[in-house]
């Protein structure tokens, strides 16, 4: 293998800019996650600009490296879609014939009224919404009545709401798997996910307890390859959930960024080989989805003020892939993900820099990739792992 370790970190909907058919998917024109936030004010990211991000293309207020310390290029996303599964599906080398069904109305009467029936308890919401904002206009009907909180988001998602006083959280669980049942065929989501929370009427907070339930990725994706080759696969953060553990030989699960920079230290330390795959969420889960540029851009730095840390513990033979799943622009009017290429930034200790990776055609190259690093192979994608 070239490296002993390869360090996937995902920054959750960090697009740096609209594909072609961005318009077909509803996108606002001119969605561009990074360039849109740049442009309102001059982000602070020295270490992202050493490594190169501005030499992948020019964003306002940040000068390209007249030497960049990594290799840099970008992916296209090869699937239909721009939501969490697809992208992580796509970077393990599994491309999608069609897009995971949306409900931008709500769930029809056939899915809600069979939950109903399976679960005994009625529901409340059933539209895409924020989930702090629906737990904060719900959630006293909710502890009133039982019923349970059902919203979706620009995701391919039936998410769940329950106070963990009103409904215990292993109930919560077993509701979820119920949904999880009844979403098949063509209402088969790409994740159902619990979201408990606490508190009382205007001070509700969600828990740690989140879990997703996710649809079963087909067998051969990056995860089984390495498993079949002996190769330990560590997850930070959603990964674990999204392949519903699959591959995963140890998992840290995470409760902000912050906490996901300190756990993938701490999985760098008891992990020496093999892959970490991580992914950050507040990006898309708190600024972009919620429109707030100026949330997005200080989760950006910082990241950034923690790379000089990351750097700091890697091993010789590490190898690092930066890159996102899809946009979630904050400045445009909607709140839905954007489809967006994502950055590629490749860089460790023995790892060739400035190479110029250019437009890569899929995300799925990042998994052939790691694949090809291990010495097996995914079924779609093209490795990059000869120019680095």
């Amino acid at each position: 293998m070239a490296f002993n370790r390869v360090i996937l970190l995902v920054l959750d909907s960090a697009g740096i800019g609209a594909m072609p058919d961005s318009l077909a998917y509803g996108d606002d024109p001119g969605a561009d996650t990074l360039g849109n936030c740049a442009l309102l004010r001059a982000l602070h990211l020295p270490n992202l600009r050493r490594l190169g991000l501005a030499n992948i293309r020019p964003f306002a207020h940040l000068e390209a490296a007249a030497a960049p310390q990594a290799s840099f290029g970008r992916f296209a996303l090869a699937s239909p879609g721009k939501d969490t599964t697809t992208g992580h599906w796509e970077m393990a080398g599994i491309l999608l014939d069609q897009p995971f069904p949306l409900y931008p109305n709500g769930f029809p009467p056939e899915i809600m009224d069979e939950f109903s029936r399976l679960t005994g308890r009625g529901w409340l919401g059933n539209k895409p919404a924020s989930g702090t904002e629906i737990i904060k206009e719900l959630g006293a009907e909710h502890m009133r009545t039982g019923k349970l909180i059902v919203y979706t988001s620009a995701d391919s998602v039936f998410q769940i709401a329950a106070h963990e006083g009103v409904i215990p959280i292993d109930e919560q669980y077993r509701i979820c798997e119920i949904a999880r049942g009844i979403l098949a065929g063509p209402n088969e989501v790409g994740r159902v996910i619990a979201r408990p929370f606490t508190g009382q009427p205007g001070a509700f907070t969600r828990t740690s307890n989140r879990h997703d339930y996710a649809v079963a990725p087909p067998k051969g994706m990056l995860l089984d390859r390495l498993a079949e080759a002996g190769v330990p696969a560590v997850s930070v953060g959603k990964i674990s959930d999204v392949f519903l553990g699959r591959g995963i030989s140890a998992g840290y699960k995470t409760n902000s960024n912050a906490d996901g920079m300190a756990k993938t230290l701490q999985a760098m330390r008891e992990h020496a080989a093999g892959l970490i795959w991580i992914n950050l969420v507040d990006f898309d889960m708190l600024y972009g989805h919620r429109n707030d540029p100026e949330g997005y851009s200080l989760a950006l730095e910082e990241v950034d003020a923690w790379l000089p840390r990351f750097e700091a513990a890697l091993a010789p033979g590490d190898l690092v892939i930066i890159t996102a799943d899809h946009g979630c622009d904050p400045v445009t009017p909607s709140t839905d993900h954007t489809r967006e290429y994502v950055p590629l930034l490749a860089f460790g200790p023995r790892v060739t820099a400035g190479v110029n990776l250019g437009t890569r055609q899929s995300l799925a190259d990042a998994g052939q990739t790691v694949a090809g690093n291990f010495g097996t192979s995914v079924e779609s994608g093209e490795s990059f792992l000869g120019l680095l």
